[in-house]
């Protein structure tokens, strides 16, 4: 629920979000912009999984959408969204993905995040090649 995001996302240091389509289709976005995320450091945004399902889901949903409001559903506009909202740092995926691809992200992430110790922006790099 709504309320359970606003929980989760106002109370914690970090914030992992692994699921299908775009994050901001999961939130409202009128209640996203008046929260107050500072204590968030990190949000790790691995959506934009498409699946033949997912697809028709937010096809479907965005049908009742304006194109304004579609369009600050993308990987940027998320990621300045989450910024103005307190938020420190944001990883995210920039185009379209595989399940096994955001699985294998997950698992770098995890890794070099807390297994090796690595900075947010060592880690980034590391996803980058």
């Amino acid at each position: 629920s709504q309320a359970e995001w606003e929980q989760l996302l106002t109370n914690c240091s970090a914030f992992l979000f692994y699921g299908m389509e775009r994050f901001m289709s999961h939130i409202l976005l009128d209640r996203l912009v008046a929260m107050n995320i500072s204590k968030c450091h990190l949000v790790i945004l691995l959506d934009l999984v498409r699946t033949k399902q997912s697809y028709r889901r937010i096809t479907s949903s965005d049908i009742h959408k304006s194109y304004l409001r579609i369009a600050l559903e993308g990987p940027t506009e998320t990621a300045m969204l989450l910024s103005l909202t307190g938020v420190r740092s944001v990883i995210a995926n920039q185009w379209f993905t595989t399940l096994q691809g955001n699985a294998e992200r997950l698992e770098i992430l995890s890794e070099n995040l807390l297994s090796t110790g690595r900075t947010t922006g060592q880690t980034v790099r590391v996803l980058q090649r």
